[in-house]
């Protein structure tokens, strides 16, 4: 199997065998890439895993193309480091454990880009009165919709920011991709009880969060 530098876009290219993959599992499929290299398994692979794994990644990083930059990365990562799975262990977890860290990983050289950005925002003129938070979403509704929608993600991104980056991954993974207790203990490499108490945490602070704002809209 070839190590140097490649593209998901060559390992999803048709090998020349065509032998019937759709029927074995992600562990199999995975496997028999390992010790055949046959990219028809990992076509297989890219293909079940696209659209679950894509929308996940857009979510958690609120960014279509860093998303699919992640993406593309992750299945390299994917690819390098075959060797590395051990047979028994489930691939989902795995594959979702592997993407978080590349989305951590691109968030964390990204965030001086953000800084900047926000500052920009930041000096938007007063009559516009949009958050920052507001500016990662697009709608194309109408004016009252469009400020309603944009409010209510502004509040639940602000309250997204506030949690720390171990609570706001265990609410992507549990809440949002509907992951149980233990896969997203599989996939932080944590007891299943701390995921429960992030999750908790994380819980209680987005309800602080939320009602803040609204309380104190309320009393005006």
């Amino acid at each position: 199997m070839r190590t140097e530098k490649v593209t998901v876009k060559e390992l999803v290219e048709p090998s020349g065998d065509y032998r019937e993959v759709a029927v074995l599992t992600d562990e199999e499929l995975l496997l028999e890439y390992r010790q055949s290299g046959d990219r028809s398994c990992f076509s297989e692979l890219v293909q079940r895993y696209e659209r679950e794994l894509f929308n996940y990644l857009r979510r958690y990083l609120r960014d279509s193309q860093a998303a699919e930059d992640v993406f593309q990365a992750t299945f390299l990562l994917i690819h390098l480091k075959c060797q590395q799975f051990e047979e028994g262990r489930r691939f989902r977890p795995w594959l979702y454990a592997v993407a978080t860290n590349a989305a951590i990983d691109a968030q964390r050289r990204d965030r001086r880009h953000r800084a900047v950005s926000l500052d920009r925002m930041g000096s938007k003129p007063s009559h516009e009165k949009s958050r920052p938070a507001e500016m990662l979403v697009s709608d194309d509704l109408d004016p009252p919709s469009m400020v309603t929608r944009k409010e209510n993600r502004a509040l639940v991104q602000a309250a997204m920011q506030s949690l720390t980056e171990q609570m706001r991954t265990v609410v992507h993974l549990v809440y949002y991709q509907g992951l149980k207790y233990r896969e997203a203990a599989d996939i932080l490499n944590v007891p299943v009880g701390t995921v429960k108490s992030r999750l908790h945490t994380a819980i209680q602070k987005l309800h602080e969060c939320w009602n803040r704002p609204n309380s104190g809209t309320s009393s005006t």
